[in-house]
């Protein structure tokens, strides 16, 4: 399907799962662009997305080179040695998950940089992230990057979790942004709940999420 009809079924889907959800938030939909042509990222755009999301850097030169006036998303793990060849370009970075990539962050960084913490609410050995009990004390530790602004919390479910565990690692996701939320650092307003893909979006929407990162659905 052409990416304005898929667009309008999950802008349908978004609207229902808000009605089921308590919070009442604004959903922004970012097109995960990694696996499609300038082309058909460019089709997204004229169908009204305005966010990208890419998570290898040659992607999201590209794209970020043939594509203008979108915002953009860094969404994969970002080596702290190819900081220095991105930084620059990222409007919402996905993936802070170490002090180290901060420091990177802070000496590279000519702006200030939204970042979301990236939370391994699951405990995968597999998966990148920080553990839900460390993220108190990790963004705390961030107060002395002045180039870093904790935007949110950002959080994958396992593939193969039933919607009764993906509903329960958004719900702790949820737990741990307004923890820090109500805490009221400066340089962590932490608002936002990147979360839901295009297989869980709905529950995640339901579930407090801000941004959902589509590809499949969306763009193929």
């Amino acid at each position: 399907m052409d990416v304005k009809s898929n667009l309008d079924v999950i802008q349908q889907d978004i609207n229902a799962s808000l009605g089921r959800s308590p919070y009442h938030q604004q959903v922004e939909v970012i097109a995960v662009t990694k696996y499609v042509s300038i082309e058909r990222a460019q089709e997204a755009t004229q169908a009204g997305i305005t966010h990208l999301g890419e998570n290898r850097i040659e992607g999201f030169n590209e794209k970020g080179e043939h594509i203008q006036g979108v915002t953009m998303h860094f969404i994969g793990s970002l080596q702290t040695r190819k900081v220095k060849e991105v930084i620059n370009q990222i409007d919402y970075l996905h993936s802070l998950d170490r002090m180290s990539l901060a420091k990177e962050i802070q000496k590279r960084a000519d702006k200030k940089v939204k970042c979301f913490i990236q939370v391994n609410v699951s405990g995968e050995e597999s998966k990148h992230g920080i553990a839900a009990s460390e993220v108190q004390t990790f963004t705390q530790n961030l107060a002395e990057y002045d180039n870093i602004e904790v935007v949110g919390l950002m959080t994958m479910a396992p593939l193969e979790a039933s919607e009764e565990e993906i509903r329960h690692y958004f719900k702790q996701l949820k737990k741990l942004q307004l923890e820090i939320n109500q805490l009221a650092l400066p340089h962590a307003p932490c608002t936002e709940l990147s979360m839901g893909m295009s297989n869980d979006y709905k529950i995640a929407i339901e579930e407090g999420a801000t941004f959902i990162r589509i590809g499949t659905k969306l763009v193929g």
